[in-house]
Protein backbone atom coordinates (compact mmCIF):
# COMPACT_ATOMS: atom_id res chain seq x y z
CA UNK A 1 0.00 0.00 0.00
CA UNK A 2 2.54 2.41 1.41
CA UNK A 3 4.91 1.84 -2.43
CA UNK A 4 1.41 2.53 -4.45
CA UNK A 5 0.75 5.80 -2.51
CA UNK A 6 4.11 6.64 -3.16
CA UNK A 7 3.82 6.23 -6.69
CA UNK A 8 0.73 8.20 -7.03
CA UNK A 9 1.90 11.25 -5.35
CA UNK A 10 5.21 11.32 -7.86
CA UNK A 11 3.56 13.08 -10.92
CA UNK A 12 0.76 15.97 -10.30
CA UNK A 13 0.22 18.32 -7.56
CA UNK A 14 -1.60 16.99 -4.45
CA UNK A 15 -3.67 19.15 -1.74
CA UNK A 16 -2.71 17.34 1.49
CA UNK A 17 -5.56 18.23 3.94
CA UNK A 18 -5.93 17.70 7.27
CA UNK A 19 -8.81 17.96 9.89
CA UNK A 20 -9.68 21.25 11.99
CA UNK A 21 -7.88 22.58 14.80
CA UNK A 22 -4.52 20.48 13.46
CA UNK A 23 -2.36 19.10 15.89
CA UNK A 24 1.21 18.39 14.95
CA UNK A 25 0.80 14.97 13.95
CA UNK A 26 -1.48 16.29 11.46
CA UNK A 27 0.62 19.15 10.07
CA UNK A 28 3.42 16.86 10.37
CA UNK A 29 1.97 14.59 7.71
CA UNK A 30 1.20 16.74 5.60
CA UNK A 31 4.37 18.75 5.99
CA UNK A 32 6.17 16.24 5.69
CA UNK A 33 4.63 14.50 2.85
CA UNK A 34 4.04 18.26 0.82
CA UNK A 35 8.10 18.37 1.10
CA UNK A 36 8.53 15.12 -0.89
CA UNK A 37 6.02 15.57 -3.63
CA UNK A 38 4.66 18.83 -4.66
CA UNK A 39 1.66 19.75 -2.87
CA UNK A 40 0.32 22.52 -0.29
CA UNK A 41 -1.50 21.99 2.74
CA UNK A 42 -5.13 22.36 3.47
CA UNK A 43 -6.43 23.36 7.38
CA UNK A 44 -9.98 24.38 7.04
CA UNK A 45 -10.34 24.31 10.63
CA UNK A 46 -6.77 25.94 11.46
CA UNK A 47 -4.05 24.66 13.48
CA UNK A 48 -3.96 24.15 17.84
CA UNK A 49 -1.49 26.41 20.04
CA UNK A 50 1.52 22.88 19.22
CA UNK A 51 1.01 22.91 15.78
CA UNK A 52 1.45 27.09 15.10
CA UNK A 53 4.26 26.90 16.75
CA UNK A 54 5.88 24.26 14.13
CA UNK A 55 4.15 26.08 11.40
CA UNK A 56 5.89 29.47 13.10
CA UNK A 57 8.95 27.42 13.61
CA UNK A 58 9.64 25.90 9.68
CA UNK A 59 7.98 28.57 7.84
CA UNK A 60 5.26 26.21 6.73
CA UNK A 61 2.57 27.53 4.54
CA UNK A 62 -1.17 26.44 5.30
CA UNK A 63 -3.95 27.49 3.65
CA UNK A 64 -7.47 27.17 4.59
CA UNK A 65 -9.02 26.53 0.66
CA UNK A 66 -8.19 25.06 -2.35
CA UNK A 67 -8.67 25.45 -6.24
CA UNK A 68 -9.44 22.18 -7.39
CA UNK A 69 -8.58 23.42 -10.95
CA UNK A 70 -4.95 23.15 -10.40
CA UNK A 71 -4.72 20.15 -8.33
CA UNK A 72 -4.46 16.54 -9.27
CA UNK A 73 -5.16 14.76 -5.99
CA UNK A 74 -6.71 15.41 -2.73
CA UNK A 75 -4.79 13.37 -0.25
CA UNK A 76 -6.76 13.50 3.33
CA UNK A 77 -4.56 12.97 6.47
CA UNK A 78 -5.21 11.91 10.17
CA UNK A 79 -9.01 13.04 9.86
CA UNK A 80 -10.96 10.19 11.54
CA UNK A 81 -14.31 11.70 9.71
CA UNK A 82 -15.63 14.15 7.04
CA UNK A 83 -16.80 16.35 9.59
CA UNK A 84 -13.95 17.05 10.66
CA UNK A 85 -12.86 18.73 7.85
CA UNK A 86 -15.56 21.12 8.59
CA UNK A 87 -16.70 23.65 5.08
CA UNK A 88 -14.85 20.52 3.59
CA UNK A 89 -16.85 17.80 4.97
CA UNK A 90 -18.32 17.38 1.74
CA UNK A 91 -14.70 15.73 0.56
CA UNK A 92 -15.74 12.69 2.77
CA UNK A 93 -18.30 11.74 -0.39
CA UNK A 94 -15.83 11.71 -3.24
CA UNK A 95 -14.88 8.31 -3.98
CA UNK A 96 -11.56 9.33 -5.89
CA UNK A 97 -10.29 11.26 -2.86
CA UNK A 98 -7.02 9.76 -1.20
CA UNK A 99 -7.83 9.10 2.81
CA UNK A 100 -4.71 8.14 4.97
CA UNK A 101 -5.45 7.72 9.00
CA UNK A 102 -4.90 5.54 11.82
CA UNK A 103 -7.81 6.32 14.19
CA UNK A 104 -10.79 3.65 14.18
CA UNK A 105 -12.14 2.85 10.97
CA UNK A 106 -14.91 5.12 9.97
CA UNK A 107 -17.40 4.10 7.26
CA UNK A 108 -18.63 7.89 6.50
CA UNK A 109 -15.77 7.59 4.33
CA UNK A 110 -17.28 6.49 0.77
CA UNK A 111 -13.62 7.21 -0.85
CA UNK A 112 -12.22 3.87 -2.45
CA UNK A 113 -9.29 4.91 -1.48
CA UNK A 114 -9.44 4.63 2.17
CA UNK A 115 -6.28 3.55 3.82
CA UNK A 116 -6.59 3.15 7.69
CA UNK A 117 -4.24 1.68 9.93
CA UNK A 118 -5.33 1.70 13.19
CA UNK A 119 -2.56 -0.24 14.85
CA UNK A 120 -0.16 3.10 13.96
CA UNK A 121 -0.36 5.43 17.01
CA UNK A 122 0.67 8.33 14.81
CA UNK A 123 -0.19 9.14 11.14
CA UNK A 124 3.62 10.34 11.04
CA UNK A 125 4.14 6.68 11.28
CA UNK A 126 2.63 6.21 7.60
CA UNK A 127 4.01 8.99 6.65
CA UNK A 128 7.26 8.09 7.44
CA UNK A 129 6.43 5.02 5.73
CA UNK A 130 5.38 6.65 2.72
CA UNK A 131 8.65 8.74 2.40
CA UNK A 132 10.55 5.63 3.01
CA UNK A 133 8.76 3.43 -0.04
CA UNK A 134 9.51 6.73 -2.64
CA UNK A 135 13.28 6.51 -1.95
CA UNK A 136 13.49 10.14 -1.02
CA UNK A 137 14.66 11.76 1.44
CA UNK A 138 13.29 14.11 4.11
CA UNK A 139 14.88 17.49 4.45
CA UNK A 140 15.96 18.18 8.19
CA UNK A 141 12.84 20.27 9.32
CA UNK A 142 10.38 17.76 7.84
CA UNK A 143 12.34 14.77 10.09
CA UNK A 144 11.57 17.11 13.00
CA UNK A 145 7.93 17.40 11.92
CA UNK A 146 7.40 13.96 11.87
CA UNK A 147 9.01 13.50 15.17
CA UNK A 148 6.81 16.17 16.78
CA UNK A 149 3.84 14.21 15.50
CA UNK A 150 4.82 11.00 16.99
CA UNK A 151 5.91 12.74 20.67
CA UNK A 152 1.94 14.68 20.57
CA UNK A 153 0.11 11.92 19.58
CA UNK A 154 1.19 9.05 21.86
CA UNK A 155 1.28 11.97 24.83
CA UNK A 156 5.42 11.26 24.74
CA UNK A 157 5.34 7.54 24.29
CA UNK A 158 2.95 7.34 26.85
CA UNK A 159 0.21 5.59 24.57
CA UNK A 160 2.98 4.42 21.57
CA UNK A 161 4.12 1.26 20.89
CA UNK A 162 7.53 -0.82 19.77
CA UNK A 163 6.77 0.07 16.05
CA UNK A 164 6.30 4.09 17.25
CA UNK A 165 9.61 3.73 18.75
CA UNK A 166 11.66 1.73 16.64
CA UNK A 167 9.84 4.97 14.07
CA UNK A 168 10.76 7.30 15.94
CA UNK A 169 14.45 6.12 16.47
CA UNK A 170 15.17 5.43 13.03
CA UNK A 171 14.97 8.88 12.09
CA UNK A 172 16.74 10.15 15.25
CA UNK A 173 18.93 8.17 13.54
CA UNK A 174 18.94 8.51 9.44
CA UNK A 175 18.98 12.65 9.74
CA UNK A 176 21.21 12.74 12.47
CA UNK A 177 18.51 14.72 15.52
CA UNK A 178 18.99 14.18 19.10
CA UNK A 179 16.53 13.75 21.13
CA UNK A 180 16.89 17.40 22.99
CA UNK A 181 16.36 18.71 19.64
CA UNK A 182 13.36 16.77 18.57
CA UNK A 183 11.77 17.31 22.41
CA UNK A 184 12.61 21.18 22.07
CA UNK A 185 10.51 21.71 18.76
CA UNK A 186 6.77 22.45 19.71
CA UNK A 187 7.76 23.49 23.14
CA UNK A 188 7.28 26.87 24.13
CA UNK A 189 6.03 29.09 26.57
CA UNK A 190 2.43 28.72 27.42
CA UNK A 191 0.23 31.73 26.20
CA UNK A 192 -1.56 33.65 28.81
CA UNK A 193 -4.45 33.67 27.04
CA UNK A 194 -4.47 29.71 27.49
CA UNK A 195 -3.20 29.77 31.15
CA UNK A 196 -6.24 31.90 32.02
CA UNK A 197 -8.21 29.43 29.84
CA UNK A 198 -7.44 27.00 32.18
CA UNK A 199 -8.30 28.50 35.29
CA UNK A 200 -11.47 29.25 34.01
CA UNK A 201 -11.89 25.75 33.05
CA UNK A 202 -11.17 25.02 36.63
CA UNK A 203 -13.55 27.82 38.03
CA UNK A 204 -16.35 26.05 35.80
CA UNK A 205 -15.60 22.28 36.24
CA UNK A 206 -18.36 19.75 37.80
CA UNK A 207 -17.73 16.45 38.57
CA UNK A 208 -19.48 13.18 39.37
CA UNK A 209 -17.98 9.61 40.55
CA UNK A 210 -18.40 6.28 38.61
CA UNK A 211 -17.06 3.19 41.02
CA UNK A 212 -14.03 4.65 42.03
CA UNK A 213 -13.11 6.91 38.78
CA UNK A 214 -13.73 10.34 38.56
CA UNK A 215 -15.46 12.29 35.49
CA UNK A 216 -14.88 15.79 35.45
CA UNK A 217 -16.64 18.60 32.52
CA UNK A 218 -15.87 22.12 31.66
CA UNK A 219 -17.25 24.49 29.58
CA UNK A 220 -16.94 27.70 27.53
CA UNK A 221 -12.53 27.26 27.11
CA UNK A 222 -10.79 28.49 23.74
CA UNK A 223 -8.42 26.16 24.45
CA UNK A 224 -10.46 23.05 24.77
CA UNK A 225 -7.54 19.92 24.41
CA UNK A 226 -5.57 22.12 27.25
CA UNK A 227 -8.02 22.69 29.64
CA UNK A 228 -8.88 19.06 29.31
CA UNK A 229 -5.05 17.98 29.88
CA UNK A 230 -5.41 20.29 33.04
CA UNK A 231 -8.23 18.32 34.10
CA UNK A 232 -6.26 15.53 34.44
CA UNK A 233 -3.65 16.64 35.79
CA UNK A 234 -6.24 18.19 38.70
CA UNK A 235 -6.93 14.57 39.46
CA UNK A 236 -9.83 13.48 37.09
CA UNK A 237 -9.89 10.08 35.21
CA UNK A 238 -11.80 11.63 32.39
CA UNK A 239 -12.38 14.95 31.29
CA UNK A 240 -14.98 16.55 28.88
CA UNK A 241 -14.39 20.21 27.58
CA UNK A 242 -16.52 21.73 25.38
CA UNK A 243 -17.43 25.07 23.92
CA UNK A 244 -20.21 26.65 21.94
CA UNK A 245 -19.96 28.80 18.65
CA UNK A 246 -23.37 29.82 17.46
CA UNK A 247 -25.39 26.72 16.82
CA UNK A 248 -21.98 24.54 16.54
CA UNK A 249 -20.29 23.13 19.42
CA UNK A 250 -17.12 21.48 20.14
CA UNK A 251 -15.77 19.01 22.83
CA UNK A 252 -12.40 17.79 23.97
CA UNK A 253 -11.74 14.50 25.80
CA UNK A 254 -9.07 13.07 27.61
CA UNK A 255 -8.13 10.37 29.86
CA UNK A 256 -6.03 8.94 32.77
CA UNK A 257 -3.59 6.57 31.69
CA UNK A 258 -4.71 4.17 34.36
CA UNK A 259 -8.46 3.99 32.58
CA UNK A 260 -6.91 3.71 28.96
CA UNK A 261 -5.00 0.43 30.36
CA UNK A 262 -7.70 -0.96 32.00
CA UNK A 263 -9.78 -0.63 28.32
CA UNK A 264 -11.49 2.57 28.02
CA UNK A 265 -11.51 4.11 24.40
CA UNK A 266 -12.91 7.57 24.59
CA UNK A 267 -11.90 7.56 20.09
CA UNK A 268 -15.03 4.54 19.83
CA UNK A 269 -16.83 6.32 22.82
CA UNK A 270 -17.34 9.59 21.23
CA UNK A 271 -17.21 7.95 17.32
CA UNK A 272 -20.73 6.21 19.27
CA UNK A 273 -22.08 9.21 20.21
CA UNK A 274 -21.23 11.29 17.31
CA UNK A 275 -23.40 8.64 15.37
CA UNK A 276 -26.47 8.88 17.94
CA UNK A 277 -26.41 12.92 17.78
CA UNK A 278 -25.50 13.20 14.04
CA UNK A 279 -22.16 14.92 14.75
CA UNK A 280 -18.72 13.74 13.67
CA UNK A 281 -16.56 11.99 17.11
CA UNK A 282 -13.82 9.81 17.19
CA UNK A 283 -9.80 9.78 18.42
CA UNK A 284 -7.43 8.34 20.21
CA UNK A 285 -7.61 5.44 23.74
CA UNK A 286 -6.80 8.75 25.45
CA UNK A 287 -7.93 11.78 23.19
CA UNK A 288 -10.76 12.26 21.21
CA UNK A 289 -12.90 15.25 19.92
CA UNK A 290 -16.67 15.27 19.34
CA UNK A 291 -17.98 18.05 16.93
CA UNK A 292 -21.16 19.51 14.97
CA UNK A 293 -24.22 21.55 15.64
CA UNK A 294 -26.37 21.34 19.08
CA UNK A 295 -26.18 22.15 22.25
CA UNK A 296 -22.73 21.57 23.86
CA UNK A 297 -24.21 21.37 27.88
CA UNK A 298 -26.78 18.61 26.38
CA UNK A 299 -24.03 16.62 24.65
CA UNK A 300 -21.73 16.90 27.39
CA UNK A 301 -24.08 15.32 30.06
CA UNK A 302 -24.35 12.81 27.11
CA UNK A 303 -20.90 12.09 27.18
CA UNK A 304 -20.87 12.22 31.35
CA UNK A 305 -23.70 9.12 31.10
CA UNK A 306 -21.92 7.27 28.60
CA UNK A 307 -18.68 7.41 30.07
CA UNK A 308 -20.03 6.54 33.48
CA UNK A 309 -21.57 3.37 32.29
CA UNK A 310 -18.33 2.82 30.09
CA UNK A 311 -16.13 3.19 33.45
CA UNK A 312 -18.34 0.89 35.09
CA UNK A 313 -17.81 -1.81 33.30
CA UNK A 314 -14.23 -2.26 33.89
CA UNK A 315 -14.69 -1.73 37.75
CA UNK A 316 -16.29 -4.87 39.65
CA UNK A 317 -20.01 -3.80 40.59
CA UNK A 318 -20.10 -3.19 44.51
CA UNK A 319 -22.78 -4.75 46.72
Amino acid sequence: MKSALAKSFLTGTSAFVIHGNADPDALGSAYALSTIFSGSIIAPGGLDRSSKILAEKFSIAVQDDFDEVNIDRIVILDTSGPEQLGKLSYLGEDENVIVIDHHTKNSAWKSKHYHCDDKKKSCCEIAYEIVKASGRKLSHNAALALLSGMLTDTGHFRYGNAATLEAFAEILKHYDIDMHEALGVIEGETQLSEKISQLRGAQRLNYVRAEKFIIATSFGSAFEASVGKSLIMLGADVAFVGSQRGDHFRISARASSEVVDLGLHLGKLLEGIGKETSSGGGGHPGAAGLSGQGDVRRILDLCVHRSKKALRSLTPVKH
